[in-house]
């Protein structure tokens, strides 16, 4: 079974996206997300010390720290960013739909651009925070330094898409 470091709820209340968006089409890009960042900075043994905490209900102390406080912000802001990619399309039966409503009119595509950018930057601004805070404190998680052969390493890298002079 595989846990989920936010609900939809969260991601509704805490985002842009609004509360009206259909669950199924969220849930997705949720676990994308957090497949391929959260995981990435946590490493494999963190990552599968979380699930199992959140599944068997015994997620507390230190590691609640830890969700709640850091990977929470990241991974709703990660699957924003992941979402808007699609969330103007539609695979059905006939093809490949871009919905359009009667009563908006849809962004350009560097508007788009621009708020996929600048959502994307507030992604990596808590994930920094998440990186900073692992430099000080990762005596409190063990799993976050015990990785093995096979499993993905934590990446203590926070310079995503920019350079840093």
């Amino acid at each position: 079974m595989k846990a989920l470091f936010i609900t939809l709820d969260e991601l509704k209340r805490k985002s842009i996206i609004d509360g009206n968006v259909d669950t199924d089409k969220l849930i997705q890009f949720v676990e994308v997300a957090q497949d391929t960042y959260i995981q990435t900075q946590l490493g494999t043994a963190l990552y599968d010390k979380l699930q199992s905490d959140i599944v068997n209900s015994t997620l507390a102390g230190n590691y609640s720290t830890l969700v709640n406080t850091y990977l929470k912000p990241m991974l709703i802001w990660f699957s924003q960013s992941e979402y808007m990619k699609y969330a103007a399309f539609q695979i059905s039966n006939g093809g490949v739909f871009k919905h359009r409503s009667e009563n908006s009119e849809t962004i350009s595509l560097e508007e788009m651009r621009m708020m996929l950018a600048k959502v994307t930057e507030t992604a990596e601004f808590y994930t920094r925070r998440f990186v900073d805070y692992m430099d000080y404190n990762s005596t409190l998680y063990p799993e976050y330094v015990s990785s093995t052969n096979g499993d993905m390493y934590p990446d203590k890298d926070v310079n995503f898409n920019s350079w840093v002079l």
